[in-house]
């Protein structure tokens, strides 16, 4: 088995699968045709893959980097196969894009009177996952801009 990559989901449940035989799976007797819902939250947050689930943490991954394009499910938000999301690519290079253009363009600092250490990073589910109470931040264009 490998390990697995497995980041916060839009939503608790995964889309709906069909199981084309029957089988067992931990026991439970799955017959052909069955619907089957995965309950990804667990999954996210399971303490014996990772240390401190609940803690944001992406530095975690900076030691075993792994592509979303892998046989062995590294990668479980957009799937795999033959129903991996055909739009994965794109919106990963649009996000990619845009953060590097806005990280270069702004240097970024938090409001007077606000600390680093005091700012609440709870998570607040429905439909997407967000910030229960908004970031604000204040952006500093880079002085090269301003003098051209």
């Amino acid at each position: 088995m490998h390990s697995k990559l497995v980041v916060p989901f839009s939503g608790p449940l995964l889309i709906p699968r069909e199981s084309g035989e029957s089988c067992e799976i931990n026991g439970y007797h799955i017959p052909a045709k069955s619907r089957i819902i995965i309950n990804a939250w667990p999954i996210a947050r399971d303490p014996n893959y990772w240390a401190e689930p609940e803690t944001f943490f992406p530095e975690r991954f900076l030691e075993n980097p792994v592509g979303h394009k892998g046989q062995h499910f590294q990668f479980i938000p957009f799937g795999a196969g033959r129903r991996m999301c055909p739009g994965a690519s794109i919106g990963l290079a649009t996000v990619e894009l845009t953060l590097a253009q806005t990280l270069f363009h702004f240097d970024w600092k938090l409001p007077a009177g606000q600390e680093a250490e005091a700012l609440d990073m709870a998570e607040c589910h429905g439909s997407t996952v967000k910030r229960k109470y908004d970031l604000q931040l204040v952006s500093l264009p880079y002085a090269t801009l301003i003098s051209s």
